[in-house]
């Protein structure tokens, strides 16, 4: 089931449900991209048969289903976000895989209402960087997890190893000629910088830390396709509404001329790298 939180807290546009919608079409190939490093990240926290495992900021539910075919019929696993709109789809999505282990709850990331103690395991995949205050996020979840418990988290490294993602944002933020932006709202390298991430688990009271560097590829057969990817439910949309159309139209141009390094006889192909965090409550 899915139950409801108040409609301030629906996520502005990547709670919307045409961002949903996005997100479904392009699960298969995040699942081709982001699939082995999902499997460490759930590998990383431990995520056995008969676990219980919490999924935070779980979106349409990619990893929510690995791990609910991980646990098996004797565990469970709560997929949570702060948008109600992509959590119908990850509910969606467990029944047509026959998953009846799955449970969703619509929840901001900062205040689980969750009981404590109550989880074996718990991850989060590409959520915890865009937290406004993710030390937040990390005490509670921390606190909801059994001792010895493991948290595991992917978040992307700095934007010099991210170019993929960083040069388009570089480019509105020069087309618009924009300053730094609130951190809450376009983090996606916040936790990227050496010791960061270390950082952050010890501070919200995790023992035996450690950080893994994972290589992603991302491929499309053509530039038009990965640039289709990009104007997705990504930050990059939010930026793009500080632009003036005229602007916007110049970034775009802009990316897709730059993006085109890209492109190779195989078609369009980009690595990446992104960082899995681990501790044990």
């Amino acid at each position: 089931m899915t139950e409801q939180v108040p409609e301030t807290q629906a996520g502005g546009t990547w709670g919307s449900r045409e961002a949903a919608a996005e997100w479904r079409r392009e699960a298969a190939g995040r699942a081709q991209a982001l699939g082995p490093a999902t499997e460490m990240m759930l590998d990383l926290a431990k995520v056995d048969a008969g676990s219980r495992v919490l999924d935070v900021g779980a979106g349409t539910g990619d990893s929510t289903l690995v791990a609910a075919q991980r646990v098996g019929p004797n565990g469970r696993v709560l997929a949570t976000d702060i948008a109600a709109s992509v959590l119908e789809i990850a509910a969606e999505s467990a029944r047509h895989a026959g998953l009846r282990n799955v449970d969703t709850l619509v929840v901001d990331a900062q205040r689980l209402d969750l009981e404590t103690d109550a989880f074996d395991a718990a991850v989060s995949r590409n959520c915890l960087m865009l937290l406004p205050d993710y030390h937040q996020a990390l005490t509670q979840i921390r606190r909801v997890l059994k001792p010895g418990g493991r948290f595991a988290a992917m978040v992307f490294s700095t934007p010099d190893r991210c170019p993929y993602i960083s040069i388009p944002h570089a480019i509105v933020f020069r087309v618009g000629r924009l300053t730094s932006p609130a951190p809450e709202r376009f983090g996606e390298f916040r936790l990227g910088a050496p010791g960061m991430l270390e950082d952050a688990y010890r501070a919200a009271g995790f023992r035996e830390v450690s950080v893994h560097t994972v290589p992603i590829r991302r491929r499309f057969p053509s530039l038009a396709e990965a640039m289709q990817h990009v104007r997705g439910p990504l930050p990059l949309r939010e930026l793009m509404v500080r632009l003036s159309e005229a602007e916007q139209a110049q970034a775009w141009a802009e990316i897709e001329r730059a993006l085109g390094q890209f492109v190779g006889p195989n078609g369009f192909e980009a690595t990446y790298e992104q960082l899995i965090g681990v501790g044990t409550k």
